[in-house]
């Protein structure tokens, strides 16, 4: 019995090492990762310290992506954005995955009037664009990277709660939720060891996916000035600090422009293999 939860991370791993795409993806989002974490150590300069004789530097072995237009150095400027960046969007991810499954767990199980009430309030969220009304919540509650993630949380959630109670709705009369109904095992039980652990693993596999449409939308609200302010280095305010010197100085904008691309691809790569790799029967992509 010990050997059968093994065996079947051993069959996991085997069938993600199979596809390349998806392992090019997690070696891209685990070096974003280990430069995120180590940039302290890796940063050659302080990302805040500004130094107008040197302003719009090229590239130099004191500067090694030159610098920006206040003489800061670029590098340190991106390895310390991408701990913000990363670590906003790794913990917005995880709030929105926690209230959507919550949510839609307790609508499908419990229906009637807590359904109808839940999902009137999702359909609201719903009717509206995401990002617009994100930067709606953001706006009101005024610039700062915390009330951006909790313009984003407020927004996000309906989705996954929408999906998870249409799962619930499905697993809740089958032969096994009826078993343990009728063994007398408490309903939060039967959430919680029985249903959610048929709902995770796929709202896993669909949070990976939209990770990267989560990244463009902080990076969004972070270039409309909503998040993180200045001096504080986030890959969309450095964009936006670098608009006025596209035409002079276009490698400001191109290096946390290309940072965010990395790792939207690098999600979207690593969200299909996750997703072949728990549905093997899938052929075909879905999206």
């Amino acid at each position: 019995m010990a050997d059968k939860p093994a065996s079947a991370w051993v069959s996991l791993w085997r069938r993600l090492v199979r596809s390349p795409l998806a392992l090019t993806g997690l070696g891209m989002i685990v070096l974003l990762a280990v430069l995120a974490l180590a940039a302290p150590l890796l940063s050659p300069h302080d990302p805040t310290t500004v130094d107008a004789l040197r302003r719009l530097k090229g590239p130099s072995i004191e500067h090694p992506l030159g610098t920006d237009h206040l003489g800061r150095d670029l590098l340190s400027r991106l390895l310390h954005g991408s701990r913000w960046s990363l670590g906003t969007v790794t913990v917005a991810a995880a709030l929105i995955l926690s209230i959507g499954v919550t949510v839609g767990a307790v609508a499908g199980y419990y229906g009637g009037f807590i359904d109808d009430f839940l999902m009137r309030l999702v359909d609201v969220l719903l009717a509206f664009p995401g990002l617009l009304l994100a930067l709606a919540i953001a706006g009101t509650l005024g610039p700062g990277i915390e009330n951006v993630m909790i313009g984003l949380v407020s927004v996000w959630w309906a989705s996954y709660a929408r999906i998870v109670r249409g799962m619930v709705l499905a697993l809740r009369e089958r032969p096994f939720v009826e078993a343990a109904r009728s063994l007398g095992i408490s309903e939060a039980s039967i959430i919680f060891r029985h249903i959610l652990p048929n709902v995770v693993p796929p709202m896993v596999v669909l949070a990976t996916l939209e990770m990267g449409e989560l990244i463009l939308a902080l990076a969004a609200l972070n270039f409309l000035g909503l998040g993180a302010q200045p001096p504080t280095p986030e890959w969309g305010a450095m964009i936006n600090d670098a608009r006025p010197f596209l035409l002079s100085a276009p490698q400001l904008m191109l290096y946390p422009g290309l940072a965010i691309s990395l790792v939207v691809i690098g999600f979207n790569l690593l969200g299909d293999g996750l997703r072949d790799v728990l549905d093997p029967h899938l052929s075909t992509p879905r999206r």
